[in-house]
Parts: structure tokens; sequence; C-alpha cells
């Protein structure tokens, strides 16, 4: 955990989670460890960007992460991934178009 706090806040609660999620601790352990370890091959500042991206989309593993550098995709937010647009933007105003209170 040392390790994960110097890298950055991310990568901190990324392992907090992953130990919490495992029932025993070396489970965790190796995860972390993993992810802690891809600081040496892609720098601090990219893990941190990673492990932010993987809390956002739910991930709880040294896999996703390594899949995150693997894609180049620790430089995007994940909001931009998704490709969802806002709810706003999707709802409809035409004079054809019923809506949902013409069935109820």
């Amino acid at each position: 955990m040392q390790e994960a706090i110097a890298i950055g806040p991310s990568v901190e609660l990324l392992c907090q989670l992953i130990f919490e999620d495992r029932p025993h601790p070396e489970q965790g352990f190796r995860s972390c460890r993993g992810i802690v370890g891809l600081a040496r091959s892609f720098g601090a500042s990219r893990v941190e960007a990673a492990c932010l991206r993987a809390l956002e989309i739910g991930a709880r593993a040294y896999g996703p992460v390594r899949s995150i550098f693997d894609k180049k995709l620790d430089g995007l937010p994940a909001q931009h991934l998704r490709g969802s647009a806002p709810q706003s933007e999707l709802e409809i105003e035409h004079i054809n178009i019923r809506g949902s209170r013409y069935y109820h």
C-alpha cells in the first residue's frame, strides 16, 4: 500500500478496493503488486491515469488495468470512450412521436 500511495490517489483507492473485494489477502496482494509494478514500465503518471480510468469503469483487477495500457486508453476519459450522449441530447421533440404518455 505504501508504494500505491506513492504513485497516486487513484492507485491507492484501486488497491484498497481490490483488497476489500478479495476473500483472501494474498489474492489482492498479487493484483496490487502487478498494478504497482506497471509504474516501472509506463511511469507513475500513466499508471495513475489508468487506475483512474479503471475506477471509472468499475474494474477491480490487474487485467483491466493492463488492458487499458495495451489499448492506449489511459489518456482518454471513460465518458469520451463510451460514446454516450447526455440524456437531453437523446430526447427528440416531434409531432409524430407519441412518447410514453400516449400508452398510459
